[in-house]
């Protein structure tokens, strides 16, 4: 025995040919022998993830690294049966853990290395840090070969390791990635979080492409860029056909396992795209067949401007069985109204009139209509079908023959004639005719005075003059002329889409255009009906139309100097209102961030997340940089000043006079010099 190996053994280490190998001899301790020592140096203890963990490892492949004991003994030197864990406490929890689920027993022996030769705190503290942790790409590969060379699924590996199959999945998906961007990832010329974005997408060629185009590319960038030919699964089309019936014409649905990807991307977008119109195609063949329209067309977006003019259904006569269910339903609903628990046959009737009658037609269109006029099937933003129906072409426009005298200018032409009568002599008055034309003059004075007293009585009727308001509005808004109604009340709506393409789909104005569809429906062709219908609606209905007049007039947008006045009284109504813009409008690359500099991007992270994210963002590209705020000022629900509603200035702060809070109110007080500046910045953006 050489002195090197005999100074091994003297301090108690198990030698083999190769030399020692280890300190201590090895013995059985039962698990409920087992103790912490003092003398651990981690005094943080161990997570509880952690020993799920080693629990698992342990219940599927054993012990493998033995813990290193000291025997506890007595104050004479004397053992008391029990071992303090020098190295290997989580082990000792994980273990016990096993016990306390019943999956071993409590006195289960334990086999541990021995150690009283070596100083115990310091075999824990080496225990701790003379590790080298695996390189993760190491750890990455690892799983893969668990599952392909053994065939092992992501949640039976997951069970053997004490992780999530989600974990699993994220390990797997890093593997498979392309084995260069594996290797510049060992090489650190990748972070974990590029490469994490290169897997959003298996395709090794693409993400080779990418990396050859933005070799040092934030990870956002790098994401869009390889997800940059796909559709994102809450996309309109594919919630318009359905992500299950999409997988099964064989699309291929890509998930990104590391972050929020909203469903998936679809990677087919021709298939996705054939699907959409298919689909667009039998709800239009089946409309045509259905309800007999001339024509029927399908469109993936409103086509807005399209100068068509438009037919509308018509309350149709109730037929008598349709009265009839009327009359029983009131009946019943009169007899039994007040019982609370009603007896189950009236119930069961009560449920099979509902039925019947929203199943009764009350309105229609008429068949001339039906021949002259078509369909369209349009996907809306929502991804929902949007139907418009009754839209007629030019060519199938019926046109009115003129009439042979229109009453204003048989009037004027009756005044013009009346100026050629001279004014009758005193000596000529006997022998006048009296159906001679009055002088113009003269019926201008008189109805001058019916005016200023119709004026008077109309003032001191205040539901009269709302019922003629609303006369006057609704036939500038539905029939774009307002000769009908004596009131000298101009209506006039800004069609909103010409400042801008995004304005179409917004849902506050296709709501307000379905809308105005649904009223359509109800006013009448004629003119000259329409006092008569207005007259004819209830107080509430009567309401909700003036409503929706005026609110078709207001004109908010800041175009052109000179509305200082106007924008103020439509912030008013903003407050009055609690309008809340972000339910319409988010800050989206295409609606505001690539209309406007780095500089107000930055300046809206800074608001809506933190100065510290705006601060770490600043060095990116544009393009980056709105790719990594975007989804950050979504969630954030951020708006722009201009879209902004002042709150509502309580009567305390009101009577102090003190300054507001918010800088938007004090930018937009300044009225008409403010407008100026807000359109330099329009243009400018």
């Amino acid at each position: 025995m050489t002195q090197s190996s005999q100074a091994a053994v003297e301090k108690g280490f198990v030698l083999t040919e190769t030399g020692a190998i280890r300190a201590g001899e090895e013995r059985a301790y039962p698990l409920n022998k087992l103790k912490r020592s003092p003398e651990n140096v981690r005094k943080g203890g161990h997570s509880e993830a952690v020993i799920e963990q080693r629990a698992a490892s342990i219940l599927a492949k054993g012990l493998i690294h033995l813990p290193v004991v000291k025997p506890e003994r007595r104050p004479d030197g004397s053992e008391t049966g029990y071992a303090l864990v020098t190295a290997g406490e989580g082990r000792r929890l994980a273990l016990r853990l096993l016990a306390k689920r019943k999956l071993i027993p409590k006195t289960a022996l334990i086999r541990c290395l021995v150690d009283e030769a070596n100083d115990a705190v310091e075999v824990s503290l080496d225990e701790n840090i003379s590790r080298n942790p695996l390189h993760p790409a190491d750890e990455f590969e690892a799983f893969f070969d668990l599952s392909e060379r053994q065939g092992r699924g992501a949640e039976e590996i997951a069970a053997r390791f004490g992780v999530t199959a989600a974990v699993v999945r994220q390990r797997l998906r890093l593997a498979a990635a392309a084995p260069d961007l594996i290797t510049r990832y060992r090489e650190e010329a990748l972070t974990l979080d590029q490469l994490m974005a290169f897997t959003v997408c298996e395709d090794h060629d693409r993400q080779r492409q990418v990396f050859e185009a933005y070799p040092h590319a934030h990870p956002s960038a790098i994401r869009r860029a390889m997800t940059e030919k796909t559709v994102q699964a809450d996309d309109r089309r594919v919630r318009f056909v359905g992500v299950e019936a999409y997988v099964a014409a064989g699309g291929v649905l890509i998930r990104d396992l590391f972050t929020e990807d909203r469903g998936g991307y679809l990677s087919n977008v021709a298939l996705l795209d054939q699907l959409v119109g298919a689909k667009l195609a039998d709800m239009a063949a089946g409309l045509k067949a259905d309800e007999g329209w001339k024509w029927v067309e399908t469109h993936l977006d409103y086509p807005h401007g399209h100068g068509l003019a438009r037919v509308w259904p018509k309350p149709v006569e109730p037929s008598p069985e349709r009265l009839a269910r009327c009359a029983e339903h009131q009946a019943l609903n009169e007899a039994w109204g007040e019982v609370e628990d009603l007896p189950p046959e009236v119930a069961a009737r009560l449920t099979t009139l509902d039925a019947e009658l929203a199943d009764d037609v009350t309105e229609a269109y008429d068949p001339a209509d039906l021949a002259r006029a078509g369909v369209w099937v349009v996907l809306g933003y929502d991804g929902q079908p949007r139907i418009e129906r009754g839209l007629v072409r030019p060519e199938d426009e019926v046109v009115e023959p003129e009439p042979e005298g229109d009453g204003e200018a048989d009037e004027g032409e009756a005044d013009m004639g009346a100026e050629q009568v001279p004014a009758p002599s005193d000596a000529e008055e006997a022998d006048g005719d009296p159906r001679a034309p009055l002088s113009a003059k003269l019926v201008a004075e008189l109805t001058a005075h019916r005016t200023a007293g119709l004026r008077l009585a109309l003032s001191n009727d205040p539901d009269l003059a709302l019922v003629a308001l609303t006369h006057v509005l609704v036939l500038g808004t539905f029939h774009g002329v307002g000769r009908a109604s004596c009131l000298d009340i101009q209506v006039d709506s800004t069609f909103l889409p010409e400042h801008g393409e995004g304005v179409k789909t917004s849902p506050a104005h296709e709501a307000m255009q379905t809308r105005h569809g649904q009223w359509a429906k109800q006013i009448p062709e004629d003119p000259e009906a329409v006092w008569d219908f207005v007259v004819g609606l209830d107080h509430d209905s009567r309401a909700s139309l003036l409503a929706f007049c005026v609110a078709n007039s207001l004109d908010a947008v800041r175009a052109f100097g000179g509305r200082g006045q106007a924008l103020a009284h439509a912030d008013v109504l903003a407050t009055v209102t609690g309008l809340d813009m972000t339910a319409f409008w988010s800050a989206t690359e295409d609606r505001y961030l690539a209309r406007v500099t780095k500089a107000h991007v930055l300046a809206a992270v800074d608001e809506a997340v933190s100065p510290d994210t705006a601060q770490r963002l600043s060095g990116l590209k544009k393009a980056e940089l709105i790719a990594a705020a975007q989804p950050d000022l979504v969630k954030a629900r951020w708006l722009p000043w201009l879209l902004r509603t002042r709150p509502a200035v309580t009567a305390s702060a009101d009577e102090e006079g003190g300054p507001s809070d918010d800088p938007s109110v004090e930018a937009e007080v300044e009225g008409d010099a403010q407008d100026g500046a807000v359109t330099m910045l329009v243009a400018a953006e």
